[in-house]
């Protein structure tokens, strides 16, 4: 069975608490978003290293090793996004279709010690670009697709909630 797209629209994350995962993403700083992406790293190399890490929980649901990586290409992609906010002024981001990106990388049949090897790289690279923001440019914005528009510290807690939310789908 496919899985079926996800069309929400999940920036009211950024109003509320999550009622799935609990986080309430608009209340953290971004300034310890950084932090708590590398507290997180460890936490996903080992749901990787689980014998069921590519199993599907439910054949609607993805594998832990789908989830994670689609949280790798969501470090990668939110540092892409960040990179333009900081040189660009108000760039509009190309669209991201997360649903297609997972057919066509395969994610399916990615070898799970590959995909933390590349999730932790690509935290990494994450937190030093978060690590490399100035305190002046936090109110940088730009538009995705959309319209939706964000600043640097929206879009950093709206890309924490993406990748917690994961972490707590596949009970990390």
């Amino acid at each position: 069975m496919d899985i079926e797209p996800d069309t929400k629209d999940w920036t009211w994350v950024l109003d509320k608490p999550c009622p799935e995962c609990g986080l309430a993403a608009g209340d953290v700083p971004p300034t310890e978003v950084a932090h708590r992406v590398q507290a997180e790293l460890p936490r996903w190399s080992a749901v990787l290293e689980r014998p069921d890490a590519r199993e599907r929980p439910a054949p609607d649901t993805w594998s832990p090793t789908e989830y994670a990586c689609h949280v790798r290409d969501v470090h990668t992609l939110f540092g892409l996004r960040i990179r333009l906010m900081l040189e660009q002024d108000a760039p509009r981001f190309p669209n991201w279709d997360q649903d297609e990106t997972a057919i066509a990388d395969d994610y399916a049949s990615q070898d799970p010690a590959a995909v933390a090897a590349q999730l932790v790289d690509a935290g990494e690279g994450m937190i030093e670009i978060l690590h490399s923001i100035p305190d002046d440019a936090w109110d940088r914005t730009g538009f995705r697709s959309d319209g939706s528009e964000f600043t640097i510290a929206t879009l950093t807690q709206y890309y924490l909630h993406d990748i917690a939310h994961h972490l707590h789908d596949v009970r990390g």
